[in-house]
Order: structure tokens, then C-alpha cells, then sequence
């Protein structure tokens, strides 16, 4: 159980563009691939491994046959065998749909899902890029509906404008949208549920609107103006800079200057290293992989110990 690593999910989308090829370096020929998939339980979109003896082996395979190692018995005891955390790097060449995401108890009684909790880490984004994150004051839900009637929704909608670093925790029934000229890293619950409730007025390339969910997502928004969602953490380097800490993830920035050596021997969860920014080689006691910007390694809970050796490489690091 080394160090692994999966072959991308590629995902086409309305809004994508090409900088997964041209900034992260992905085996992409569509000019708008706006999604990749690092490292996925999503059923129908589970991730193969690219890397060592297991090279071939879906994540899920590994799940059922050896469960405790790779993920961790307290991650066991909680998920099953469903892996709980979908990883992802997005490039919004337009603007990504207004959504949000139902919480826990809604996603399984209607779609027999876990909710979407999410952050972003944001890779690269042009000059006066922003995101949508929640509303800019609180809203009532009749004049959120009054609003979609008159197609007024983006008066209500709070922009925040980004540059590299800027990381955000997105809460479920927060409204939400990823701004044109942004490439982030996103990591989150294992789901797929998004209820779509405002998208411009675009086209797809047949010519038709695309499928809003505008009734689903009545009782599922949070019409209340928060300010909970910017994440402030430290960028000392050789150091943990803690980033969020939520129920469903963990999340630590890591900018290591000098080879680096993590015991893991009181963790019981995987960990999961993005790269977003330099190379390294990460090692545990049964092999290594090596990682560079835009790539991803899986270490199995079963690891003791991790060493990192590199002169520049910036992480984020992820557990359960």
C-alpha cells in the first residue's frame, strides 16, 4: 500500500476552458474541459490507478478488498466502503452556473446521497475575477422567488474578487459560483448533487436552456447574509498552517522549502496531498510517487510514516 496515484476524469463542460492543459499540464484536447476529477468514488466515475503494481486497480476495488489499510477503521466505521471525499481541480473559462448544495438529510431523502460540503483553493485567476459566495444582505424566500420571477437573482448575490490563494469554505445551502478566468482546487464530500437556480440564460450546443432545479432548491437555501465562508490561514513555510476543520474533511497548507517527515502513526485516516504549486517525492514505508503542480497522491491509512523530500513544493493536505 504505497503511494497512489489515479488516472484524471476528464469532464467537458459549457463553461470550460483549457487551462487543465496549458497551466496543470492534462492529457486534454477539448478546448473546454472544465473539470478533472483527481480522485473519485462517484459511482460510474471511480478513479483507476496510473501508478506502481496496482496500476489498473479502481479505487473501489482496493476499497472492498482491503478497506482498513487504505482508508482507516474509524473512516470505515463511519462511510462503509463509500469513499468520502471527491477531489477536483475546475477551470471556469465562463461562469459557472448560481447553485448550491442540499445538506446531509435533504441529499438522502431525496437522492439517497451525501450532502456537498466544499472548499476552494484558487490556482490561478485573471485580472477582476470573482466568485459568487452567498447573498449580500438576508433575503426572505418570497423576495427570492419575486427575484427569479424578474430575473434579478444577481442583485441579491455577494462577489468577492480572488487572486491566487484565496480559499473559501462553501457550506451546504450556501449559493455559489465560480467566476469566468478562475482555476481552483476543490475539495468535497462525495456527491453529485447540485441544484442549479440560475445559469445566465445560456445555451448549451443544441441550442437549449439548460435544466434549472428551482422548486428542489426552495427549502434547501440558506437566505441568510453570513460572512463564514473566507478561510484566513498562515503560509509560514516547514510548518502545518491550518485551513478548515470541518465534520466531512480536514484541510492543511503545506508550503515545504526542505525535505519533510510526517509520522502518521496516530492517524487513522488516508491522507490525500494536492499539488498546487512545484514537485516533490512523497514516500511511505512501501514505495513512492512523485508529484507535481496540478496532481494528487492517495497515501493509505495503513502508513506509519510519510517523507516528502523537495526544495519547493506547495500542498494541501487532507484527512478525515
Amino acid at each position: 500500500m504505497y503511494p497512489l496515484k489515479f488516472y484524471p476524469i476528464l469532464k467537458e463542460r459549457l463553461w470550460g476552458g483549457t487551462k487543465l492543459k496549458e497551466v496543470l499540464h492534462k492529457p486534454i484536447e477539448s478546448e473546454i474541459t472544465g473539470e478533472s476529477w483527481e480522485l473519485s468514488g462517484v459511482k460510474g466515475d471511480i478513479s483507476i490507478v496510473s501508478n506502481g503494481a496496482l496500476s489498473g486497480t479502481s479505487l473501489q476495488q482496493l476499497i472492498d478488498d482491503r478497506a482498513a489499510e487504505l482508508l482507516g477503521k474509524s473512516v470505515v466505521a463511519r462511510f462503509g466502503k463509500d469513499f468520502p471525499i471527491l477531489i477536483k481541480f475546475i477551470d471556469a473559462k465562463q461562469d459557472l452556473s448560481v447553485q448550491l448544495h442540499p445538506n446531509d438529510k435533504l441529499a438522502k431523502e431525496r437522492h439517497n446521497s451525501f450532502g456537498k460540503t466544499e472548499m476552494w483553493y484558487v490556482m490561478d485567476a485573471d485580472d477582476g475575477a470573482n466568485l459568487i459566495v452567498g447573498f449580500n444582505r438576508d433575503v426572505s424566500k418570497e423576495e427570492y422567488t419575486e427575484s427569479l420571477k424578474n430575473d434579478t437573482l444577481l442583485d441579491l448575490l455577494n462577489y468577492e474578487k480572488v487572486g491566487r490563494g484565496d480559499t473559501f469554505f462553501i457550506n451546504t445551502g450556501k449559493v455559489h459560483a465560480i467566476g469566468a478566468g478562475v482555476l481552483l482546487a476543490e475539495i468535497q464530500q462525495t456527491s453529485d448533487v447540485t441544484y442549479r437556480i440560475f445559469d445566465f440564460n445560456r445555451k448549451d450546443k443544441k441550442g437549449n436552456l439548460r435544466e434549472l432545479h428551482t422548486e428542489q432548491a426552495l427549502d434547501a437555501i440558506d437566505y441568510k447574509k453570513k460572512d463564514d465562508f473566507k478561510v484566513n490561514y498562515g503560509s509560514n513555510p516547514n510548518i502545518v498552517n491550518p485551513m478548515v476543520d470541518c465534520p466531512y474533511f480536514k484541510t492543511d497548507y503545506l508550503h515545504l522549502t526542505e525535505n519533510w517527515n510526517l509520522d502518521l502513526s496516530k492517524r487513522d485516516s488516508f491522507t490525500i496531498l494536492m499539488c498546487v504549486s512545484g514537485s516533490a517525492r512523497i514516500a511511505n514505508e512501501n514505495g513512492t510517487a512523485d508529484i507535481k503542480n496540478g496532481e494528487t497522491v492517495l497515501v493509505p491509512a495503513v502508513s506509519r510514516s510519510l517523507s516528502i523530500t523537495t526544495d519547493n513544493v506547495e500542498l494541501l493536505e487532507v484527512t478525515i
